[in-house]
């Protein structure tokens, strides 16, 4: 990790024009020595650098502008501050997903990295302040970063985890129940405007009620399914609710549904009102001819589980299925328990309504 940082240092320099010394950055304003003998001494005898993150979670919606708190300070205090600290903010592995750099900065000068160009800047409102402001967020933003301060041969670092707020929901395709391998089960969840569900996202959602018996694919590569009320056909009735697993599972040959995860939505999602019910083709065309365009199976999800979208009519999704959202379960709008219920993925000639999405 830390030539990793040296390297990106490196790097910096020679965008920003810093000088750099045997790997090490030095400024006239800093009262250090180093002796013969290869130590460094200066203001760190006796002094402690420490370094504080928020312990909550933060929570925040796919769209938004977040910021992740990082402080800094020196126990006992320095009677002059210090003039340039170097910073780096990473995002943590998690789930099989590989180490992310976000951003490094010394001083006030800061350089962002891949998805996070453009999006990630340095906040520096207060002293020793360098939290991280993350702008326009992304399904997969979602997770931990750790906040590294260095200053001289000390460094410290915090944690800060980020959650996106979203609804955990099971998918098949057209051709019925377990036909996806792991790699087409991530495709899926992109169809839907969603990502692969990870282990904690689903198991909130059982914590919150959801009961699966299909098994499906997770971001771990794993497989697993939720049982609220277990049944014979789910393991049978005698063993305790949770979370069951398969456990990992070949990414090619082994194939399952999937769990996917919609963040809540910037636009809205509505029923289109329309004089008569549609073919899918239709319903496409209606609408584009509105200013907007069919809504997918995350897309719908996400607005009735944040939005509270309640409609007792069946309409076309883009994926070809067909759906409708209840908050308020009431006769003749199928069980009584709120969800979205689904009429599959019915002939495409079939008449419904349609469920559209307007970005905002």
């Amino acid at each position: 990790m830390g030539l990793l940082f040296l390297v990106l240092l490196l790097t910096l320099s020679c965008v920003l024009g810093l000088p750099f010394h045997n790997g090490f950055y030095y400024s006239s304003g800093l009262h250090s020595r180093t002796l013969g003998n290869g130590y460094w001494e200066g203001l760190f005898n006796g002094v402690k650098l420490v370094v504080e993150t928020t312990e909550e979670s933060l929570f925040s919606h796919r769209g938004a502008s977040v910021t992740l708190p990082c402080r800094y300070h020196y126990e006992p205090a320095l009677a002059s501050p210090r003039h340039v600290v170097r910073v780096k903010w990473w995002k943590l592995s998690e789930n099989g997903s590989p180490e992310r750099d976000v951003l490094v900065a010394i001083g006030q000068r800061h350089r962002s990295f891949g998805d996070y160009q453009g999006r990630a800047h340095l906040r520096q409102h207060r002293p020793q302040e360098v939290s991280l402001e993350l702008r326009d967020l992304r399904l997969e933003d979602s997770g931990r970063y750790r906040c590294e301060v260095i200053d001289g041969l000390e460094d410290e670092s915090g944690l800060v985890e980020l959650e996106l707020r979203g609804v955990v929901f099971p998918y098949q395709p057209r051709e019925g129940r377990y036909q996806l391998s792991f790699h087409e089960a991530q495709q899926a969840c992109r169809e839907q405007d969603a990502v692969v569900a990870s282990f904690e996202q689903l198991f909130r959602a059982w914590e919150e009620g959801l009961d699966w018996c299909n098994a499906g694919w997770l971001q771990d590569a794993s497989v697993q399914y939720p049982m609220t009320l277990p049944r014979q056909p789910c393991g049978g009735p005698g063993l305790a609710p949770g979370v069951r697993s398969y456990g990992q599972r070949h990414h090619r040959l082994h194939r399952y549904d999937v769990f996917c995860f919609a963040a809540a939505l910037k636009g809205w999602v509505y029923y289109l009102e329309h004089p008569e019910k549609l073919t899918l083709l239709e319903a496409r065309e209606a609408c584009l001819e509105d200013g907007a365009q069919i809504s997918t199976v995350g897309q719908l999800f996400a607005a009735w589980k944040f939005r509270g979208l309640d409609r007792c009519d069946a309409g076309w999704l883009a994926d070809g299925s067909a759906r409708y959202p209840i908050v308020h379960p009431r006769p003749n709008c199928g069980p009584s328990e709120p969800g979205v219920r689904t009429f599959g993925f019915p002939d495409p000639r079939t008449r419904y309504g349609v469920y559209c999405y307007r970005p905002r």
